[in-house]
């Protein structure tokens, strides 16, 4: 389990980086992309799915009889296989969308994902093994709890919510003192309390884009309820 988790952990950040190597180095070509999205597929896909039955469910014990924990296991495959059709959907959709339409749209000019993008599924499964220190759940009702984690986390990939993309950051514009200062002291909580930090970050990032859809609910119903309550014009009288 530590070795799964960090892999996958390296795995979102080198990620980040072959994308923006490809275009500095002007090497970007239809092969490299489609070789990347089938690099993905194994490395968001299967690995985070493997990891998320083998440390959530193969170890539950319980005194109830067998049947639930066959129950139990049952659901293990199946989530997990949603989950890996869902990064599969997600990854397709990705490569051949070139402006996918969000449900709720933001600020022009600024990027977004349509959905949770695979990497950050695959860091939050990581990030809560690794929080874990490694102990795989051997509680029925916690491992219910992670399968319906999962699942959540699943169809948040092919939702079309929106997610921030950190895309259009350059590396090569200068920064100010704040970047530098937030930088720096996220490499210090990286490795003073490498836990509990990518833990929040993790749980930070899918949280974003539900924050943000009920967030545009809201603006939307106190929108038409300002508008159903200003007062109508009446043809023909004075």
């Amino acid at each position: 389990f530590a070795n799964s988790a960090k892999a996958i952990g390296f795995a979102v950040f080198f990620d980040g980086l072959d994308g923006r190597i490809a275009r500095l180095t002007k090497t970007v070509s239809d092969f490299g992309r489609e070789l990347d999205s089938l690099a993905d597929v194994i490395t968001f896909g299967i690995a985070p799915a493997v990891l998320a039955f083998v440390w959530g469910v193969q170890f539950v014990q319980t005194e109830w009889p067998g049947q639930f924990l066959s129950h139990l296991h049952r659901a293990g495959y199946c989530v997990s296989f949603l989950y890996l059709l869902c990064a599969a959907a997600r990854l397709s959709r990705f490569n051949v969308q070139t402006n996918p339409v969000l449900s709720n749209p933001g600020l022009p000019g600024r990027k977004y994902f349509a959905g949770m993008a695979t990497p950050a599924a695959a860091g939050f499964i990581a990030a809560i093994v690794y929080a874990a220190y490694y102990e795989p759940l051997q509680n029925f009702y916690f491992s219910c709890a992670w399968l319906a984690l999962i699942a959540g986390v699943s169809l948040l990939m092919v939702s079309t919510w929106r997610y921030p993309s950190f895309k259009q950051i350059s590396i090569s514009k200068p920064r100010t003192p704040l970047v530098v200062i937030v930088l720096g002291l996220s490499i210090y909580l990286l490795f003073a309390w490498s836990q509990l930090f990518l833990l929040v970050l993790a749980v930070t990032y899918v949280s974003t884009g539900i924050l943000i859809r009920i967030g545009g609910i809201i603006r939307r119903g106190l929108r038409r309820h300002r508008e159903s309550s200003l007062p109508e014009h009446q043809i023909g009288k004075a």
